[in-house]
């Protein structure tokens, strides 16, 4: 595995490129069955869902059998690296990579230390009230709404959030005043259109209880290394055509028109940018035994209990 900083062309850190090699299928992995998703840890199934046709959002079950894959982080590891995502990159970046839990695969994902979500915030929210309209509420069976919440702006944690006066969050709530909380890691599912919270539950709720916004580090796939020189071409490809028509617009006007350099040129630079931040499509393995096998494994997960998904008799399914 190769790491690599990201930057931007003032230097600003923005996240860490990781080359992942040798690993043909997650420990955290993705299956679908048409519109239906798994979602398993090993063997362990750990969130079901169905995409809700016409597409306006997702059904979901929770099975409560996700387990973490980073080790508890120490006070004092805490303080050590307090206020640098570039330093929690490198240390979380150990774990998605040497666990066989986490969602890693081949190919190149980014570690991303910029939050996808402060634009999205309105003035004068507190960030309480902020994270707590993000999070997806239902346990054990919920539903995320991109009808209403378009833009992969919601958090879908993988097992219940703990409660305030929980002695885990008590720990992290003198870190959230003190600002040396650990980041919460999230993971970017195109399939659920959300990110779900692969560690750090308890460090969210901590965050939300004293009204702070949380560190956070993001992994989704990226451009991977031996498409890049193909999409700097077609960038590339844009520029000289965007110049192009410039051109035959001055031909036709005159010199008044100007020759498109000074719109073409920052396009160009934000494409080449992207090439090392853009999300991919999450990879999905067909589940073996289709659509009948996905509700063999949520009859078995529900236990009985009445989710209609499983019989086709909700909304859309």
């Amino acid at each position: 595995m190769r790491r690599s900083n990201v930057t931007r062309d003032d230097g600003t850190w923005v996240g860490l490129a990781l080359d992942v090699q040798v690993r043909p299928r997650p420990g955290l992995c993705v299956f679908s069955a048409g519109p239906r998703l798994l979602i398993a840890q090993q063997s362990r199934p750990v969130l079901l869902a169905a995409v809700e046709e016409p597409l306006q959002g997702v059904d979901f079950w929770r099975t409560g059998a996700y387990r973490s894959f980073v080790p508890p982080l120490r006070a004092d590891a805490a303080r050590a690296l307090a206020g640098s995502a570039e330093r929690w990159a490198h240390r979380f970046a150990r774990y998605l990579v040497d666990s066989p839990d986490s969602p890693l695969h081949e190919g190149r994902w980014l570690l991303s230390g910029e939050s996808p979500f402060r634009r999205w915030r309105h003035p004068g929210t507190s960030h309480a009230e902020y994270w707590r309209s993000m999070l997806v509420d239902g346990h054990p069976d919920g539903y995320i709404d991109w009808f209403v919440h378009s833009g992969s702006w919601e958090v879908l944690p993988l097992r219940p959030m703990p409660d305030a006066d929980d002695s885990r969050v008590k720990a992290y709530r003198k870190q959230a005043r003190e600002g040396t909380l650990p980041p919460v890691l999230l993971w970017w599912v195109s399939g659920l259109d959300c990110h779900l919270i692969l560690d750090g539950h308890a460090r969210l709720a901590a965050a939300i209880a004293e009204s702070v916004e949380p560190p956070l580090l993001q992994v989704h796939r990226t451009v991977p290394r031996d498409d890049l020189a193909a999409r700097v071409d077609e960038a590339v490809g844009f520029y000289e055509g965007e110049l192009a028509r410039f051109a035959e617009l001055r031909a036709v006007h005159g010199p008044t028109v100007p020759d498109g350099a000074a719109t073409a040129g920052p396009q160009l630079a934000r494409l080449i940018q992207d090439l090392d931040t853009a999300e991919q499509p999450t990879w999905a393995w067909p589940l073996p035994g289709g659509d009948n096998e996905w509700r063999r494994i949520a009859r078995e997960a529900t236990a009985g209990q009445d989710w209609p998904v499983i019989s086709g008799t909700a909304s859309g399914t």
